[in-house]
């Protein structure tokens, strides 16, 4: 496995220069056209499974696939403001974009491939329209995303036309990343390094979590992320108990553990890291949690490595399951703290969250290749502490490649001094 092998300044913390530079405008236009040029084949596998499911039409609603299939990009914090605008029909030698007034010359700009259909908040009373000029029958929707309310609507609108629920598919492709989408991923993760390494001299007894949590997010915007992955929890002493907790005014307090966990969009595609300071000589208890904490991830990553050697001589990638059981299973062999409640991982990409997952319920088959994923284990002690510690990691079976892709030091890290 490639390890983090960051330099470090006169306090012996990272500096920012550890870490790879900002994309260029070239890397920039080189992924938009790797993009173009894999939208074919992306757009191919859909209907190879559509033409096996018996259906002639895909109807998607979320704003990745819409992006990974066509290129028209509507940016998350649109979502709600756009109604049908990033909504889109695919057929067997068609792609529609719906787009209403305000997105057709973006969309018109990102989705050159695809035809434009103007809908304003109209879907119910459009749909007629839009599959009689597409003359699909039988049309595979997203139904986890799609209100029961507007599959009703739906279906009476076009009585003709068989609604058909259908899960996961564009999501288990996206699962599996081209080059250019794992190089993005990386960018985003040396952005997010960047600015965590520039803001430690910041850190300081007093400072309250929500004035590092916009500092680092102001660090990250000025230093190559077109947007956040998500907004930045920064959390103090006890706070960092909260898994997904949100930066309050609670101050820094020396001895106790500060939890950042943040992540960049760079080319729309996400980074997601978690690193947990010491603000101060940590306690024994404090140290005790990290190292366990730390144990239990490693344990992970080298379960990861030995599949992916074994891997080179047949042997199946493991589960996401097999992998959560045994990050799970060294803090319940020391026995002194709760086992963490949510997964061990989680794939991302276009979305903070997508396949493949590493959780007690996850998918009961070998984890796809080349991907991404999060390895994020931790203890929370409610009213107390918590220590969570993420990385994202590369896996590449074919090249015989575990690369870890966070590179910002995950071993003790002491602040505020």
């Amino acid at each position: 496995m490639t390890r983090p092998g960051a330099g470090h300044n006169a306090q012996g913390w990272p500096h920012p220069a550890d870490f790879a530079a900002p994309p260029t405008e070239s890397d920039l236009e080189r992924w938009a056209e790797a993009d173009r040029a894999a939208r074919p084949m992306r757009l191919a596998r859909l209907r190879a499974r559509m033409a096996a499911a018996g259906v002639d039409g895909y109807f998607g609603v979320r704003r990745e696939h819409m992006r990974y299939l066509t290129g028209f990009a509507i940016a998350e914090n649109e979502v709600a403001s756009a109604g049908d605008s990033g909504k889109f029909l695919v057929t067997a030698d068609d792609s529609v974009c719906l787009a209403d007034s305000r997105y057709t010359i973006q969309a018109t700009r990102e989705a050159p491939d695809a035809r434009i259909f103007d809908c304003y908040r109209a879907l119910a009373d459009r749909w007629p329209d839009l599959v009689a000029e597409t003359g699909v029958h039988r049309v595979a929707v997203e139904g986890g995303f799609v209100p029961h309310a507007t599959w009703e609507r739906l279906a009476a609108a076009a009585p003709g036309v068989e609604l058909v629920p259908v899960e996961d598919w564009v999501e288990a492709d996206r699962q599996t990343k081209e080059p250019a989408e794992l190089e993005r991923v990386a960018a985003a993760c040396a952005v997010a390094d960047r600015a965590l390494a520039s803001l430690l001299p910041s850190i300081r007894p007093g400072v309250t979590e929500a004035e590092l949590a916009l500092d680092l997010e102001w660090r990250m915007r000025t230093g190559g992320a077109e947007a956040l992955a998500f907004d930045v929890a920064c959390l103090a002493g006890a706070e960092a108990a909260l898994p997904h907790g949100s930066p309050a005014g609670h101050p820094v307090r020396r001895g106790a553990v500060l939890l950042f966990d943040f992540g960049a969009q760079v080319a729309g595609y996400r980074s997601d890291m978690t690193r947990t300071l010491f603000v101060g000589d940590p306690t024994e208890r404090d140290l005790g949690v990290y190292e366990v904490v730390a144990a239990s991830q490693g344990a992970a990553i080298a379960a990861l490595e030995a599949a992916v050697a074994a891997s080179r001589h047949g042997v199946p990638l493991p589960d996401g399951r097999s992998i959560d059981a045994i990050s799970r299973s060294v803090i319940e062999a020391d026995g002194r703290w709760p086992v963490f409640g949510h997964g061990l991982g989680h794939g991302i990409g276009l979305a903070t969250h997508e396949l493949p997952s590493l959780a007690p319920r996850a998918a009961e088959t070998p984890l796809p290749s080349p991907t991404v994923f999060s390895v994020e284990p931790g203890i929370y002690l409610e009213g107390e502490t918590g220590v969570r510690i993420e990385d994202l990691v590369i896996l590449d079976a074919a090249a015989g490649r575990l690369e870890q892709i966070t590179r910002f030091p995950s071993g003790v890290l002491i602040v505020g001094t």
